[in-house]
C-alpha cells in the first residue's frame, strides 16, 4: 500500500514537472519571438533609412566632393599629427622620469639589465684598450 502510494505521488509529481516543463518552454519560446522579431524590424528599419540616407546625400556627396575631400585629408592628418606629437610627449614624459629616478638613486625597472650592459661595455673597453696597447707595443719594437 505504501509503494503504490509513493508510486502515485511520484507520477503525479512527473505529470506536474512535465505540465510546468512545457509551459517554461512555451514561454521561452514566445519570449524569444517577441525579442527577435523586434530585433529583426528594427534592423530592417536601419537598413530603410540608410538606403534613404545615403540616396539623399549622394548628389550632396557628388557636388561637394572638390572641396570636402581635401578638407578631410587635411583635418586627418592633422589630427593625426596631433596624437603623434602627444604619443612623443608622453614617451619623453616616461623616459625623463624613468632616468630621474635612476640617477636619485631608486631602482626604476629596467636598472638591473642597464648596470648589466654598462659592466658588458667597460669590460669591453678594457680588453680593446690592452689589445691596442699590445698592437702597438709590438709594432713599435
Amino acid at each position: 500500500m505504501a509503494a503504490d502510494l509513493q508510486q502515485s505521488s511520484y507520477q503525479d509529481y512527473m505529470v506536474n514537472q512535465h505540465k510546468q516543463s512545457r509551459s517554461h518552454q512555451i514561454v521561452k519560446a514566445a519570449t524569444a519571438v517577441t525579442a527577435g522579431g523586434s530585433l529583426l524590424v528594427l534592423s530592417g528599419l536601419t537598413l530603410a533609412g540608410t538606403v534613404i540616407a545615403l540616396t539623399i546625400a549622394t548628389p550632396l556627396l557628388v557636388i561637394f566632393s572638390p572641396v570636402l575631400i581635401p578638407a578631410v585629408i587635411t583635418v586627418a592628418l592633422l589630427i593625426l599629427g596631433f596624437l603623434t606629437s602627444g604619443g612623443f610627449g608622453v614617451a619623453a614624459i616616461t623616459v625623463l622620469s624613468w632616468i630621474y629616478r635612476y640617477v636619485t638613486g631608486e631602482r626604476p625597472p629596467g636598472s638591473d639589465q642597464l648596470e648589466h650592459a654598462r659592466m658588458k661595455l667597460g669590460a669591453k673597453g678594457r680588453e680593446m684598450k690592452d689589445r691596442v696597447e699590445q698592437f702597438g707595443q709590438q709594432h713599435t719594437s
